[in-house]
């Protein structure tokens, strides 16, 4: 696979990236870790405006998925600059009242890092991390995180700074709690969570008020993971970054009910940059590093064993995220290291 490559913008410290669907059209989207703006392109990369101009330190972009084509709401972490400056940090919404988009809180989660909205039986739930709890000074990892959850109401515009969604803890004592993939599987979706302690599939509950399911499926430090079927036989493989912003790639599949990892690479520094989707028939991840050669690229099982192609190197990507534009197959990747945001059509 082979990438041609467009820089479609900058902005300092671009950090999170999404796909927002209003008014029937598709958009795409980037924010910043920094005090920094949001800005909003169409698919071909032109820039169609700001949604705003800060605070910035967005780590996550999430579309509520309940709201209507034509009154989108759009949720977004808020104030998380670094894991050493986001005692602040919280959960927001955005709305567009007569042409502005006009933020409100959701909840205030001091360290939360990422979330995501997931759905069972016809409701869908919040699911969010915080990296840490507290610290006293600079790279105090010494008060883990936790996973948070909460039902979400069919309108989320209820809530406000004065009445905030109230989160429950489903796992605590999780250390460097970074990592976070959004799954489907049977039929409804869950969440594989990234700890220090190893990987959790957090999985929400089949009815109206019923029990959550925190597993421990693998002890192995992450600092993020895919859940996806790389060689086709119909079991998922873990792919998985380690440690904490680490150098190590690696795949474990399932070998008489336990992981095992059966590929490994030991040489990319900072690894941060995560997405894995269906292109050009096959399950594909998409991989960034921040330091050294700063490099993306594609990932997947060419019926031999596993191949890595070079998208990239130089830039730096934090994040990434596949699209596709009619047969186009695109990613938008936010290179944080270089300031670019930047658009490649995959070529196989």
């Amino acid at each position: 696979m082979r990438a041609e490559k467009k820089v479609i913008d900058s902005l300092n410290k671009c950090y999170a990236v999404a796909e927002f669907d209003f008014d029937g059209k598709r958009h795409l989207i980037t924010a910043a870790e920094k005090t920094d703006p949001c800005y909003i392109y169409d698919l071909q990369g032109n820039k169609e405006g700001t949604l705003w101009d800060g605070p910035g330190g967005v780590m996550t972009l999430c579309q509520y998925p309940l709201a209507d084509d034509s009154d989108p709401v759009l949720m977004a972490t808020y104030k998380f600059y670094s894991p050493n400056d986001s005692a602040e940090a919280k959960i927001v919404y955005y709305t567009r009242e007569n042409g502005q988009w006009l933020c409100h809180v959701l909840c205030d989660l001091p360290f939360v890092h990422r979330f995501g909205v997931v759905e069972r039986g016809g409701i869908w739930y919040l699911v969010a991390c915080t990296l840490k709890s507290a610290h006293a000074f600079r790279d105090d990892w010494t008060c883990p995180g936790r996973i948070w959850v909460a039902e979400l109401p069919e309108d989320i515009r209820e809530y406000s700074q004065e009445n905030q969604l109230k989160l429950e803890p489903l796992v605590s004592g999780l250390y460097k709690n970074h990592g976070f993939c959004r799954c489907e599987e049977d039929g409804y979706g869950f969440v594989m969570v990234g700890t220090e302690n190893g990987v959790y599939k957090v999985t929400p509950p089949s009815v109206k008020g019923g029990e959550w399911k925190a597993e421990l499926e693998l002890e192995v430090p992450a600092s993020d993971m895919l859940y996806q079927d790389y060689d086709g036989d119909g079991e998922m493989e873990l792919l998985v970054l380690s440690p904490f912003h680490g150098d190590t790639l690696s795949v474990y599949k399932k070998v008489n009910g336990e992981y095992r990892q059966i590929f490994n690479c030991t040489d990319k520094p900072f690894l941060h940059a995560i997405w894995g989707d269906e292109v050009f028939g096959k399950q594909v991840a998409f991989i960034g590093n921040r330091q050294a050669d700063r490099q993306l690229y594609a990932i997947y099982h060419d019926g031999n064993g596993y191949v890595m192609d070079l998208l990239d190197a130089g830039a730096g990507p934090a994040n990434c995220m596949h699209f596709t534009d009619g047969e186009k197959e695109m990613l938008l990747a936010a290179n944080r290291e270089t300031d670019e945001v930047a658009l490649y059509q995959l070529f196989e």
